[in-house]
C-alpha cells in the first residue's frame, strides 16, 4: 500500500494513486465538490470547488478541512463540537445542511449549502462534499425607525432608503411576506398610513393592506381592505391614474369631496374619511410587463404635508416593490405548476394482500422549496412488491421535471430485470446522465417479498439517502443503516451493496425525505433522534394516525417538502 507524504507545510498529502482516482471521479460533477479521508483531511478537490474557494489544488489537498475551512458567521474559528458537518462527518452517514460559512483564500467568507455521503475508492473510506453558494439570508422586519418626513431627507438618506428597499423586497420570493416588509419600510418612516391596491390577475382591484402606525405597533384596518369597484378608463382622480400605470400623484380629502365619477373614487372618500389623512401621496406599483397596484402613503397625526418633492422617493419605492412583486409572482406560478406536476405524478399505492401501506406528501408553504422529494410502490411480474422513495436535488420545476423521468426509469428497470435492488440502482445511475435532466439524486429501492413461514422479507439498496426506520409493535425503533452506498448522478461509477432483513409480524417500516427531520439549528442526529422517539411511541397508533400525528409531533421546519411512506406487516 502506498504510503502518505509529507508537504512542506507539514501537512499530509494523500497517495498520488488515490488522489488521481479521486480527482478524475470529481471532475466530472457538476458541482463544487472535495473529497476528504476518514481523518477529514481533504483528498481531491474540483475545479468548481477550486474557483468558489479562491484556493488552488495544492492548497487544499492534505488540509484538514475543518480547521482550514469551517468559520462562524463572524468569520471565528468554529469549534469542532459546533460543527453540523464534523458531526456527520464522525456519524459516517449523508447529511445536507443550508447555511454554513466557508473561509476563502482572500480571507472573505462563503456562505454555503452542502451536503456530504460517505465514499470508498477501493480499501480506503471517507467522505465526499458537494456544496453550492447560499441563498441570501432572509432580512429583519424589524419595524423601521421614523425619520424626517421625506421632503427634507438629505440625499444619503434617501439613498440609503432605497438601498434597504432593494435588499429587504428582493430577499423574498412570497407575495406576503413582501408586502410585509415594504409596510414596514415606508410607515411610520415616511407616513402614518400606507395603502396598497393591488391588480389579480384577473384584472380585479384588491386593497390589500391598509395599516396604521400607532407608537412601535403596526394596526391593521381589515375594515378598510377587500375588493375595490374596476378601473374606469377616464377617470382623472388619482388612485384611478396610478392603477392605469399613469402617473403619481399629491391627494387630500377635498380631492375626493367632489361628485365621484366611479365606484372607486367613492372607496377613497371613505378611507379618508375613516383615517383622517389629510395629506396623500399615491404612485403607481409597475414591473417591467405591467401595472400591478398602486402604492399610497398618507398623513394623519403627522402635520407636514407632502409636497410634489416628496414623488420621486415614493416612485422609486414603488418601482422597487413592483418588480419585486413581480419577481414573487412569477415564482409563486411556477411553484403551484410544480406542484400540481407533482401531486398528479406521485403514485396511488397498490393493493398489497395482508399489509398495511399509507403515504403523504407535504409541499413545503416556502414559495422556493418544491419538486424532488417523491415515493413509488408497485407490484413486479414475479409477486413481490417495489417499493421507493428519493429526492432529486432542487426545489423547482426542473426538479419536479426529474423526479418524474427518474421514477419513471426505475419502474422500467424493475419491470424488465429480475436484478437484486443494487443492480436496478446502478443501471439507473448509469443512465441519469446521459438521458435525463437530473443532475443528482438520492433514492432507496426496495423489493418486498413473503416467506414461507408467513414472514415479510426486505431487500433494498441505499443510494445516499437516509436510512429507513422500523418500528416493531412494541414500540422498539431503529434505522436500517446498512445498503449504503454513493448518491446518483456523480458519475463515480462504484460497487453498491445490498442489505437484507426480516420484517417483525405487526412491525411499522417508514421512508422518508430529509424535510421531515433537517432543520435550521438542529443537527441531523438531533432530528433522527427527535423522529425515532416519536415514531416508537406512535407505534400502536393505526398506520393512517400514525403517520398524520408523526407530523404533527415532529413539526418539519417547512424548508423542504416531506414525502412519506409507510407499511405495516400483519400481526
Amino acid at each position: 500500500m502506498a504510503k502518505a507524504e509529507k508537504r512542506d507545510d507539514g501537512a499530509t498529502r494523500a497517495p498520488a494513486a488515490r488522489t488521481g482516482v479521486l480527482a478524475e471521479v470529481l471532475g466530472y460533477i457538476g458541482a463544487a465538490a472535495y473529497a476528504v479521508d476518514e481523518g477529514g483531511r481533504i483528498l481531491a478537490v474540483n475545479r468548481s470547488a477550486e474557483r468558489l474557494l479562491g484556493r488552488s489544488a495544492a492548497d487544499l489537498v492534505g488540509q484538514d478541512a475543518h480547521d482550514l475551512l469551517h468559520r462562524s458567521a463572524q468569520g471565528a474559528p468554529l469549534p469542532r463540537t459546533q460543527c453540523d458537518m464534523r458531526q456527520a462527518f464522525h456519524a459516517g452517514r449523508p447529511a445536507q445542511g443550508s447555511q454554513a460559512y466557508f473561509l476563502r483564500g482572500d480571507g472573505t467568507l462563503l456562505a454555503v449549502s452542502w451536503l456530504i455521503t460517505p465514499h470508498a475508492i477501493g480499501e480506503a473510506a471517507g467522505t465526499l462534499v458537494l456544496f453550492h453558494m447560499a441563498e441570501p439570508t432572509p432580512y429583519s422586519d424589524r419595524p423601521a425607525e421614523p425619520v424626517a418626513p421625506a421632503g427634507s431627507l438629505t440625499e444619503l438618506e434617501r439613498l440609503a432608503l432605497l438601498a434597504e428597499t432593494t435588499t429587504r423586497l428582493s430577499s423574498t420570493l412570497d407575495v406576503d411576506e413582501a408586502l410585509r416588509r415594504l409596510t414596514a419600510l415606508v410607515v411610520p418612516r415616511l407616513a402614518d398610513w400606507v395603502v396598497i391596491d393591488l391588480i389579480t390577475e384577473r384584472d380585479e382591484v384588491w386593497r390589500t393592506a391598509v395599516v396604521h402606525a400607532e407608537g412601535d405597533a403596526l394596526v391593521h384596518r381589515e375594515d378598510l381592505q377587500g375588493p375595490m369597484p374596476p378601473v374606469p378608463e377616464a377617470s382623472q382622480m388619482p388612485l384611478s391614474r396610478a392603477l392605469r400605470g399613469v402617473s403619481s400623484t399629491l391627494a387630500g380629502p377635498s380631492t375626493y369631496q367632489r361628485p365621484p365619477d366611479s365606484g372607486i373614487a367613492v372607496e377613497q372618500r371613505r378611507l379618508f374619511e375613516a383615517t383622517g389623512i389629510h395629506s396623500a401621496v399615491i404612485a403607481p406599483i409597475r414591473s417591467t410587463r405591467a401595472v400591478l397596484g398602486a402604492l399610497t402613503l398618507g398623513r394623519a397625526e403627522t402635520p407636514a404635508d407632502f409636497t410634489p418633492a416628496d414623488l420621486p422617493l415614493l416612485e422609486d419605492i414603488a418601482r422597487r416593490a413592483g418588480l419585486a412583486l413581480d419577481n414573487a409572482r412569477l415564482y409563486q406560478r411556477q411553484r403551484k405548476v410544480a406542484e400540481t406536476m407533482q401531486n398528479h405524478l406521485l403514485p396511488q399505492m397498490p393493493v398489497v394482500p395482508g399489509l398495511e401501506m399509507t403515504v403523504r406528501y407535504l409541499a413545503a408553504p416556502d414559495a422556493s422549496q418544491v419538486g424532488g422529494d417523491w415515493y413509488d410502490a408497485f407490484t413486479l411480474p414475479d409477486g413481490t412488491t417495489a417499493l421507493a422513495v428519493g429526492d432529486v436535488v432542487g426545489h423547482d420545476l426542473e426538479a419536479a421535471a426529474g423526479m418524474a423521468q427518474l421514477r419513471n426509469m426505475l419502474r422500467a428497470y424493475a419491470w424488465s430485470q429480475q436484478d437484486p435492488p443494487s443492480r436496478i440502482v446502478t443501471r439507473l445511475d448509469e443512465a441519469i446522465m446521459p438521458i435525463t435532466d437530473v443532475t443528482m439524486a438520492t433514492l432507496i429501492f426496495a423489493r418486498l417479498s413473503g416467506t414461507d413461514d408467513g414472514r415479510w422479507e426486505l431487500h433494498w439498496t441505499n443510494a445516499g439517502h437516509l436510512p429507513p426506520l422500523l418500528i416493531t409493535r412494541d414500540g422498539l425503533a431503529h434505522f436500517l443503516t446498512d445498503g449504503h452506498g454513493i448518491l446518483l448522478g456523480t458519475g463515480a461509477h462504484l460497487p453498491r451493496p445490498d442489505a437484507t432483513t426480516v420484517l417483525p409480524p405487526g412491525s411499522t417500516l417508514l421512508f422518508y425525505t430529509d424535510g421531515l427531520v433537517e432543520a435550521p439549528g438542529r443537527t441531523l442526529d438531533e432530528g433522527l433522534n427527535r423522529l425515532r422517539q416519536h415514531a416508537a411511541a406512535l407505534a400502536h397508533r393505526s398506520l393512517g394516525s400514525f403517520l398524520d400525528e408523526l407530523l404533527h409531533r415532529v413539526e418539519p421546519p417547512g424548508h423542504d417538502d416531506v414525502a412519506l411512506l409507510a407499511l405495516r406487516t400483519p400481526r
